[in-house]
């Protein structure tokens, strides 16, 4: 690319019927000046562009990491609905677990309860038909004596 300097300092020939060299290196002069501004405000430009480019760039990182930070998040709560979700039926199977650990005792308290109600109530049954045998055969004595009474007053 042709700079500012490089116009400045072109020489040209001089021919015979040639231009006025007086209007060339004024227009020359022109043209540096112009160049020399186009020249400065391109490479601005460029300095722009390249700086913008680079924000961009940051931009794009900036956003990659907040996809990934965002699937990180997704994946984290998934993970923790299913930990949750996996946690509660743990929990709820053991808990159906001890209940029927509980109904189980119940029955079994139950059964044995029962079972000492029956054997009282056999006690009690023996016992009362002890205690009629005994009543009847004190009874048997009582009445065997008052006839035995009633017989030596006779």
């Amino acid at each position: 690319m042709i700079t500012p300097l490089d116009i400045q300092h072109k020489e040209f020939k001089k021919g015979m019927r040639g231009y006025k060299e007086d209007e060339v290196d004024e227009f020359l002069d022109q043209v540096v000046v112009d160049y020399e501004k186009l020249y400065k405000e391109n490479a601005e430009l460029k300095d722009k562009l390249e700086r913008t480019n680079q924000q961009i760039q940051q931009y794009k990182n900036i956003e990659d990491t907040l996809k990934n930070t965002l699937i990180v998040a997704q994946n984290a709560a998934e993970d923790l609905r299913a930990n949750a979700i996996k946690k509660a039926e743990i929990i709820t199977l053991e808990a159906e677990g001890r209940a029927k650990e509980i109904i189980a005792r119940a029955h079994q308290d139950v059964e044995r309860i029962k079972a000492e109600f029956d054997g009282i109530k056999k006690q009690m049954q023996i016992f009362r038909t002890r205690f009629k045998t005994l009543l009847q055969s004190q009874l048997e004595a009582v009445l065997d004596s008052c006839d035995e009474l009633n017989e030596k007053e006779e």
